[in-house]
């Protein structure tokens, strides 16, 4: 409804949304809540029983989708950006930060940028990854991805937050990104809009 699809024909891009999860993977307990299993993959590879079969939504989009894509469509896998919201935001920086070689240019809108001290990605992390393994909190994490690794190749990156979001403060913790970026002398843009939230109509527009 804002219009991307058409704007993107006339200039010959191709927009591709994978989905947030697995679905009808069979997993006790994946459909009991909005923020764990069932639309909430977290784009990781799950490490913990019972999530690890099916909760591989890192390896779909950064491997086996490109190679769909181009087989069965001629998509140029060497001319990929990725961009995402909310759970989608923090995927989309996180994969571009550690396979840099794959993706041309990132941004994100309202992204969880430090899921391993919110309470969406604590829940999560505990869940996929187990509450012991925080290194693998923290290798999915776009926030101490840059604390660890320092700058990456990419000039920029862009990222849109409305500024009534109800989450922003608790949930997505931009300022955290920033310090992060600043330290590692990562060019970020953060730009707050009046009048947007978390919400489809700040996606859309």
């Amino acid at each position: 409804k804002g219009g991307a699809f058409k704007k993107a024909a006339e200039l010959g891009l191709v927009i591709v949304a994978p989905d947030t999860s697995p679905r009808g993977a069979g997993v006790e307990g994946e459909d009991d809540e909005y923020d764990l299993g069932t639309g909430a993959g977290f784009y990781i590879d799950a490490t913990r029983d019972p999530w690890r079969q099916n909760y591989n939504m890192e390896s779909y989009v950064v491997e086996e989708l490109p190679q769909v894509l181009q087989r069965s469509f001629g998509v140029n896998s060497r001319k990929m950006s990725i961009m995402g919201h909310s759970m989608g935001g923090h995927g989309a920086l996180t994969l571009a930060l550690k396979n840099s070689d794959k993706y041309t240019s990132v941004s994100a809108l309202a992204p969880i940028s430090n899921p391993s001290k919110v309470p969406w990605g604590k829940k999560a992390f505990s869940a996929y990854f187990g509450e012991e393994d925080t290194q693998q909190w923290e290798a999915h994490d776009a926030s101490c991805i840059l604390e660890s690794k320092g700058r990456s190749c990419y000039d920029d990156i862009l990222i849109d937050i409305g500024a009534d979001d109800p989450f922003l403060e608790e949930q997505l913790d931009p300022k955290n990104l920033q310090r992060a970026a600043d330290k590692a002398g990562q060019p970020v843009q953060i730009r707050m809009h009046d009048g947007f939230d978390h919400s489809y109509f700040f996606v859309s527009s």
